[in-house]
């Protein structure tokens, strides 16, 4: 079997002819380069959960429940949460590629279904991961001027208008760093393990350490798996619940490891393997850093929440380190923040570029275009991304409710997107679905079964105003109004204009690339090509 015969060496110089052949057999030739390894793919995953950074950014979901909403919360929703991964590992290992979700959605959903789904997913996803860009770049600048509060020392607070002026500067970075930083990318991302993980035993140990040495306790173990707290007007236990919205959004990115699969090495088993070490090391690592959290904040939880510096990270930091330690703190997690965000700006890229590949997005035939001049990168893909998110950022003009509508549309997107391919596969594509490298066996349906009824929890609480059953304008979720937007919009424009275009995955083999063998074209099914799919179309390299 040949490899793709191109100049420049889009496969990379390492990489495995399985890898191209497996792409091949879900119709799609080899474009990106291969030169992630499994534990540079495990890494972008990681870095784009960023563990302690997404818990400073995602405290004030889980602090109105006090330290067993902290602790127990964050406990409970990564047990169903590694269910989901596993589910995905699957599907990952079967069928490795940048557009995953979509892709197994049109794969294994029923016949009349496949159209409309996979539209929904695809654009579900992609929106999803933008969402979460503008998220993660809201609490960047959120935290950058918290750090900017401290050091002045004399209350001061950023204007919305600020505020939006830093994140776009955050966003342009990185797209100008995801575009010209390909080569090295992988690197950053093994780098991003490293300062993570240093990251978190510094706090582990800091914290109560700077707390006993400036002369205060460190709270009981009582208080801290134990004492239940409501600075909500919902009932106790929901509001328990709701607090796990913190780990749903920081155990949020490991399908970025799916949309790295066409440069990933040994694919499918790189895939899964990230998919599982990224989700089960942010369960343990975020169960250590938040019972650390519990024992050094203050025991009274409203002076936490309302802190004057806009993070309640940074009032923990500042409680026991002092203005020094909690700027120096800061500082690195603004750091870290940041390379979320560029993980993020990848993953989203590889997802949207996938989709145009196929056709469904505006200007697919501009934004599909893999640049060879700068390391084979989607570099139009990526600052479209740029401009969307900038857009989307605009929010942030408005108010807090209005910005952190952000935060749920990247849970309610990503979620929908991740259960509605597991769901096809547990209810019309089960005879479709050939187990890879990595399988869960006879334990594989019911775990799939379990993480879709999760899923969908997930959808729901996402959309619940946090503070109340009786919102205001102020603290209002609009992720309903903005997801039901997207999801209706996505249906509506897929009847009324695109199905009379888009018709799923399309081959972008040719004939002469003889990239596919007659064996694997022999048997279809078994080798994860639908017999129904659309026929191979040329495809003119740009």
């Amino acid at each position: 079997m040949k490899s793709n015969p191109e100049k420049g060496h889009a496969t990379g110089a390492m990489a495995d002819p399985a890898d191209v052949q497996l792409l091949a057999r879900m119709g799609y030739k080899q474009e990106l380069r291969r030169h992630y390894s499994t534990t540079q793919v495990f890494a972008i995953a990681f870095s784009v959960m960023g563990i302690l950074p997404s818990i400073a950014s995602s405290l004030s979901f889980s602090l109105p429940a006090g330290p067993v909403g902290m602790v127990w919360g964050w406990f409970t929703a990564s047990v169903f949460i590694m269910l989901v991964g596993l589910a995905m590992a699957d599907l990952a290992s079967a069928l490795p590629t940048a557009g995953g979700l979509y892709w197994w959605t049109h794969y294994f959903a029923g016949e009349k279904w496949k159209g409309p789904l996979s539209f929904l997913i695809g654009y579900s996803n992609t929106l999803g991961l933008i969402g979460g860009i503008c998220s993660v770049d809201y609490t960047l600048a959120l935290m950058i001027l918290s750090c900017v509060s401290i050091s002045r020392g004399d209350g001061w607070s950023a204007s919305n208008g600020v505020l939006y002026g830093v994140f776009v500067g955050a966003v342009l970075l990185h797209g100008l760093c995801a575009s010209l930083g390909g080569r090295i990318m992988p690197m950053i991302q093994t780098f991003c393990i490293y300062i993570n993980v240093a990251i978190i035993i510094a706090t582990v140990i800091a914290l109560p350490v700077g707390k006993v040495t400036r002369g205060g306790s460190l709270n009981t173990a009582h208080f801290v798996y134990g004492h239940i707290d409501n600075k909500a007007t919902w009932p106790t236990g929901w509001v328990f619940m709701l607090a796990w919205l913190a780990p749903i959004w920081s155990i949020g990115s490991f399908d970025s490891c799916v949309h790295m699969s066409e440069e990933a090495l040994h694919a499918a088993r790189a895939v899964p393997l990230g998919i599982i070490w990224s989700a089960g090391s942010a369960f343990v690592l975020g169960f250590l850093v938040l019972s650390v959290i519990a024992a050094t904040m203050d025991p009274d939880v409203s002076a936490t929440l309302g802190t004057k510096f806009g993070q309640p990270m940074a009032q923990i930091y500042y409680d026991a380190l002092g203005r020094e330690g909690a700027l120096a703190f800061m500082a690195v997690l603004c750091f870290i923040q940041f390379l979320i965000g560029l993980g993020l700006t990848v993953a989203a890229s590889r997802q949207a570029w996938a989709f145009s590949r196929d056709g469904a997005l505006p200007f697919s035939g501009f934004f599909r275009h893999v640049s060879k001049r700068i390391q084979y990168q989607p570099v139009r893909m990526i600052g479209g991304i740029v401009v969307v998110s900038i857009i989307l950022g605009l929010l942030c003009l408005i108010d807090s409710a209005a910005a952190n509508a952000l935060f749920s549309l990247f849970v309610a997107s990503n979620y929908l997107s991740w259960g509605t391919p597991i769901f096809c596969r547990l209810v019309w594509g089960q005879s479709r679905f050939q187990p890879g490298e990595f399988y869960t066996g006879r334990f594989s349906k019911p775990i799939a079964t379990v993480a879709v009824v999760y899923l969908l929890f997930g959808v729901v609480l996402s959309m619940f105003p946090t503070e109340g059953p009786s919102p205001t304008s102020s603290n209002m979720n609009y992720t309903i109004v903005i997801n039901g937007f997207v999801w209706a919009g996505c249906i509506a424009y897929y009847y009324f204009c695109a199905r009379r275009w888009y018709t799923g995955p399309q081959m972008t083999i040719n004939d002469s690339a003889s990239i596919i063998s007659d064996s694997i074209m022999a048997h279809p099914i078994s080798q994860g090509i639908h017999p129904g799919g659309p026929a191979p179309v040329g495809h003119k390299d740009e």
